[in-house]
C-alpha cells in the first residue's frame, strides 16, 4: 500500500515516504495533536492477512513500546489504517551506521563511543526480557548529534516465549516465525546458535555486537564469503583476522573485548551487555580514550581575583535553569562556561559521580514522588536509565568501575555502606553508620567517615585505620595523588574546608562558611572546589588552594551543589530550587490544605483548638531578619506580627514568644509579640544566646524553652514572665519539646532517644516502646500517650504512632503523604492538637536539574 502525502492515519498526516523494507513502508508524518514530526511504519494491507507477518509487526510494537532508553528508538503509538496496522515512533535525522561505514573504518575513539551506546541500549532491552536477534549496521542509526539508536525490533522476541518448534531455515534474512529451529537475523552478523536454528538469547546479540564493532574498527566484515554457505562456515568455524592486521591503532585490550564477544560458544562470551559496557568503559578510562571527543583540558587555574567582581557575563541555560552570573577577571574576558542539562524530571538529585570514562554519569534521585533510585546517563544525553540497584546514594566510583554506595534502610535501622559493580549485580554490604566514603586513585582502598557512638566521628584510610577524629566531619574526597584527604568539618551554620595528611596531620584551609554542599579536587590536585554560602549571600562555587587562598569560580543566584569533577575539568553540578511549605488539616475536614505563604514557611505552634497557626518565614521571603505570621483560617491572609522567628502561641492566643535579632551583629533576644494591639516586650534571659522552640504551661505565666549558650547545644529550661533566672531541667542536646497536659512532664529527644523530664522534681525516664530516631509531636489529651513520628527517607513519607507512656504499647495513628510528593526531601516539624483532631506540618521540597559544565576556570 502506497500512502499519498497529506493522507491521514488517525491524528497523523503523512508528509513524504522515507523508505521501505520487508516489514513495511516508512513515512515522515506530522502529529497534529502535539505539532511534532514522527515516523510511521505501515504494514501493507495485503501483508496483514499473513498471520505470521502481522504477529511479528505487533511484536515489534509491543517490544519497542516497553523500552525507554536514549539509544533505543522511542515508540509513541500504534493503530490501523484501512486494515493495515502501523506503529508511530520518533523521527530520526542522520544516517544508518551502514552509510557511515561506506567511507571505511571509523577512528577507534568514535567506534568505542558508538559501541558503548549500543551496549547501553542493548542492556536496557535485555533487562526487559527483549532480544533483538537482527543487529546489523542497517539497524543502527547515527543521529546528527552522534547518538546511536537501535532500530527495528521486528525480530525481537520476549525471552520467555520459547514455545513451539520448527525446522525452517531462511537465508540470508529471516522472514519466518520465531520458534526454535527457525533462523532469524541477517547472515554475516548472526551468532552460531542462530545459524544452527537454536534459541537466541542476549548472548546472541552480543555476538552480533562484536561483529559490528569489528567492522567499525577494521572497515571489513568479520564473516563473509563468496556464497551463503561460505559465510555460514566462517561463522561456525573461523575467526576473523586480527584487528591489529587491519588497524595498528587498536589496543590489545580492545581486541580482547571484540574476541570475547565473538566466541563461538555462548557460554564463553560476555554474559550481559552491562559487562560489555563495563569492559569498554574500563578500557577507555585506563587508556585515556574517552567515549566521545572530550574538550581540551583546561589550563592552570587563574590566580585569586585581584579585585571585586566586575560586570558578570550572563549565560542563559534554559527557563528551568535560571541565569548564571560567571565570575571573570576585570582585565580580560574569560570564555563563558557552557552548561549541558542532563535531567528533566520533577524531583531532586541526592548524589552524582562521573564514571572512569568521564562520559557515563551515575546519580541517585527521587523522581516524580518515587523513592530514591539509581540512574545512569551519558554526558550530552537528555535521557536516563534506571539501574537495577536498591535505593542508594553513590559516594564514589573507583578507577576500575566499582561503586561505593550508601544503601538506604528502613526506619530504625542504620544505612549501610556497600560495594557494587558499575555493570550491575547485587551490592555487597560492608559497614553501617558511614557518613561518606571515597575510593583511593588506585581503586584498592576506601577512605570513610564513620559516625561514632558518642558523637565523635573518625576519618579512616583504609577502613579500620583511624587517621583523624572530629565531632563534626561530614564529607571527604581523596586527592588525585592519594596522599591527602579534603574534608568538610563543622556544622551547617559554621563549616570549614580542611586537609588531612595520611599521617594524621590536619589543618583548616578556610572557615566561616555556611550551607556547605559539595567537595571535589581539581584534576591537577592543586585546588579543592566546593559549593558554599556565606552568611550574607547564596551559595557559589569556590576553589581554595593548599595555601588557603580562596577564589570564586562561578557565581549564580540559585542554589547549586558541586557533585564531581572529571579528569578533563568538566564539573557535575546540580542546580537546586528549595521551598518549605505548610500543609494543614483542620478539625472536621478530610483533606489537607496547602497554606504555604512565601518561600520558606516553617510551622511553630498550633493553638489548642487547632484554629490558629503560628509560622515563620525566612530566606528571601522573610528577609534576613525573618518574619512571624499568624493565620486564623486556611482561606484567610496571615497577619505579620513582626520580625524574627515564632516559637509559641500563648494559651489565650494574645501573645507569641519569638526570637528576634535587633541587628545582624547582635545576639538574639526573646520577646513577646502581641497578636492584637500592644507593644513588643523583651524578656530577660540572662546569658542565653539561641532560642529554638518553646511551649507555654497552662497558667500562661510560665513556659518551657529550648535554648542554649552560644557555645553549647540547647537544653530544656523553665522560664517565667516575671524575669526569674531560667532553670535547666535537661542536659544540653535537647531536640523537640512537648509538655504533658498537667504541665508536670516534658518530653524531648536527646542522643536519638525520647526522654521524659519532670518539670519540678524527679528522675528522667525513657519513653518505652520507641524506635531509634523518633521525634515527639504532642502529648495526648488524657496524658497516657505521646504521639511520635519519623521521616522515612526511602519512601518520603511519615508514619505517626501513638505510644503509651507507661507500657510502650504502639499504635499507628496516621501515615502522612503529601498529595504532591514530587521533590519532597523532608517532612517536619509536625504539630497537632492534644485531641488529635487537627495537625499541621512543614514539608521541604527540592527541585534539581543536573548539568555538565565545561569551561570553568
Amino acid at each position: 500500500m502506497t500512502i499519498a502525502a497529506g493522507s491521514r492515519l488517525g491524528p497523523y498526516e503523512t508528509l513524504s515516504p522515507i523508505g521501505a523494507g520487508g516489514m513495511g513502508e516508512v513515512y515522515r508524518a506530522r502529529d497534529t495533536r502535539l505539532e511534532r514530526e514522527v515516523a510511521i511504519k505501515v504494514l501493507p494491507a495485503s501483508f496483514s492477512n499473513d498471520p505470521d507477518r502481522l504477529r511479528r509487526f505487533e511484536q515489534e510494537a509491543k517490544a519497542a513500546g516497553r523500552l525507554n532508553h536514549p539509544n533505543l528508538t522511542a515508540v509513541y503509538d500504534i493503530g490501523t489504517h484501512e486494515g493495515a496496522p502501523y506503529v508511530v515512533s520518533e523521527l530520526l535525522e542522520g544516517e544508518t551506521l551502514r552509510a557511515a561505514l561506506a567511507g571505511g573504518r571509523l577512528p577507534p575513539r568514535k567506534a568505542i563511543d558508538y559501541a558503548l551506546q549500543m551496549a547501553h541500549g542493548l542492556a536496557a532491552a535485555h533487562e526487559k526480557g527483549i532480544v533483538h536477534r537482527d543487529l546489523k549496521p542497517e539497524n543502527l542509526f547515527v543521529t546528527r548529534d552522534g547518538r546511536i539508536k537501535i532500530l527495528d525490533f521486528g525480530l525481537a522476541k520476549l525471552t520467555h516465549a520459547e514455545e513451539g518448534s520448527g525446522q525452517q531455515t531462511n537465508l540470508p534474512t529471516a522472514t519466518a516465525g520465531t520458534e526454535p529451529g527457525v533462523v532469524l537475523g541477517t547472515l554475516g552478523y548472526m551468532a552460531p546458535e542462530q545459524v544452527r536454528g537454536r534459541p537466541a538469547d542476549a548472548r546472541s546479540d552480543i555476538f552480533s555486537f562484536g561483529a559490528i564493532l569489528y567492522e567499525m574498527l577494521s572497515g571489513q566484515r568479520a564473516f563473509h564469503g563468496d556464497s551463503a554457505a561460505d559465510t555460514v562456515s566462517a561463522i561456525l568455524r573461523e575467526d576473523p583476522p586480527d584487528l591489529s592486521v587491519t588497524n595498528r591503532n587498536i589496543s590489545p585490550g580492545l581486541e580482547r573485548i571484540v574476541r570475547h564477544c565473538l566466541e563461538k560458544n555462548p557460554e564463553q562470551r560476555f554474559h550481559s551487555a552491562h559487562d560489555v559496557a563495563f569492559a569498554l568503559e574500563a578500557l577507555s578510562g585506563a587508556s585515556g580514550v574517552s567515549a566521545v571527543a572530550a574538550p581540551a583540558r583546561p589550563g592552570r587555574a587563574f590566580a585569586r581575583l585581584r579585585a571585586a567582581l566586575a560586570a558578570a557575563a550572563l549565560l542563559a541555560v534554559g527557563a528551568a535553569a535560571g541565569i548564571f552570573a560567571v565570575a571573570r577577571r576585570p582585565e580580560r574576558r574569560a570564555p563563558a562556561p557552557s552548561f549541558h542539562r542532563q535531567t528533566f524530571r520533577r524531583g531532586f538529585i541526592a548524589s552524582a559521580r562521573f564514571a572512569p570514562d568521564g562520559q557515563t554519569i551515575v546519580y541517585s534521585a527521587a523522581w516524580d514522588g518515587n523513592p530514591i533510585g539509581m540512574f545512569t546517563t551519558r554526558a550530552g544525553s537528555t535521557e536516563s536509565t534506571p539501574l537495577s540497584l536498591p535505593s542508594a546514594d553513590v559516594f564514589s566510583i573507583s578507577s576500575s568501575g566499582e561503586m561505593a554506595l550508601l544503601l538506604h534502610r528502613p526506619p530504625g535501622t542504620p544505612d549501610m555502606l556497600a560495594r557494587a559493580a558499575l555493570a550491575g549485580g547485587v551490592p555487597r554490604e560492608i559497614l553501617a553508620n558511614i557518613l561518606d566514603a571515597d575510593w583511593t586513585p588506585d581503586g584498592k582502598n576506601l577512605a570513610i567517615i564513620r559516625r561514632g557512638e558518642r558523637g565523635e566521628d573518625t576519618l579512616e584510610l583504609p577502613v579500620g585505620k583511624v587517621i583523624s577524629r572530629s565531632t563534626s566531619l561530614y564529607s571527604l574526597r581523596v586527592s588525585p595523588a592519594g596522599d591527602r584527604i579534603a574534608i568538610l568539618d563543622g556544622t551547617g551554620n559554621e563549616s570549614a574546608i580542611g586537609l588531612v595528611e595520611l599521617s594524621g596531620k590536619k589543618r583548616l584551609l578556610s572557615k566561616g562558611w555556611y550551607g556547605a554542599k559539595g567537595l571535589a579536587w581539581s584534576p591537577d590536585g592543586r585546588e579543592i572546589w566546593f559549593t558554599q554560602a556565606t552568611h550574607e549571600g547564596p551559595p557559589n562555587l569556590y576553589a581554595v588552594d593548599l595555601a588557603g587562598k580562596v577564589r570564586p569560580v562561578l557565581k549564580m543566584p540559585s542554589w547549586v551543589w558541586l557533585h564531581d569533577i572529571a579528569r578533563d575539568g568538566r564539573a557535575l553540578i546540580a542546580n537546586n530550587s528549595w521551598r518549605a511549605g505548610v500543609n494543614w488539616l483542620r478539625a472536621g475536614e478530610t483533606r489537607e490544605q496547602d497554606v504555604s505563604w512565601l518561600d520558606w514557611s516553617i510551622v511553630a505552634d498550633l493553638s489548642r483548638d487547632g484554629k490558629s497557626l503560628l509560622f515563620s518565614e525566612s530566606r528571601e521571603g522573610g528577609s534576613s531578619a525573618g518574619a512571624v505570621f499568624l493565620r486564623g483560617r486556611p482561606d484567610a491572609l496571615p497577619v505579620r506580627l513582626g520580625d524574627g522567628a515564632g516559637l509559641a502561641l500563648s494559651p489565650d492566643g494574645k501573645w507569641v514568644l519569638a526570637q528576634v535579632k535587633p541587628a545582624p551583629d547582635q545576639s538574639a533576644q526573646l520577646v513577646l509579640l502581641p497578636t492584637g494591639a500592644g507593644e513588643q516586650k523583651v524578656l530577660a534571659t540572662g546569658s542565653l544566646k539561641t532560642f529554638n522552640s518553646a511551649r507555654w504551661l497552662e497558667d500562661g505565666k510560665r513556659f518551657l524553652l529550648r535554648a542554649g549558650q552560644a557555645d553549647e547545644l540547647p537544653r530544656l529550661l523553665l522560664c517565667d514572665l516575671a524575669g526569674s533566672p531560667p532553670r535547666a531541667i535537661s542536659p544540653p542536646g535537647a531536640s523537640g519539646l512537648v509538655v504533658s497536659p498537667d504541665g508536670k512532664l516534658a518530653a524531648t529527644r536527646l542522643d536519638r532517644k525520647i526522654r521524659i523530664y519532670p518539670v519540678e522534681k524527679g528522675e528522667p525516664s525513657l519513653l518505652p516502646g520507641q524506635l531509634d530516631g523518633e521525634v515527639p509531636i504532642e502529648w495526648s489529651a488524657d496524658g497516657h500517650s505521646i504521639y511520635v513520628y519519623r521521616f522515612d527517607y526511602g519512601d518520603r513519607s511519615v508514619k505517626v504512632y501513638r505510644v503509651r507512656v507507661d507500657s510502650g504499647e504502639r499504635e499507628l495513628w496516621k501515615e502522612i503523604v503529601p498529595s504532591d510528593p514530587a521533590g519532597i526531601e523532608f517532612i517536619g516539624p509536625i504539630l497537632m492538637t492534644p485531641d488529635a483532631s487537627s495537625y499541621v506540618y512543614t514539608y521541604q521540597r527540592r527541585s534539581s536539574d543536573l548539568y555538565v559544565v565545561e569551561g570553568l576556570r
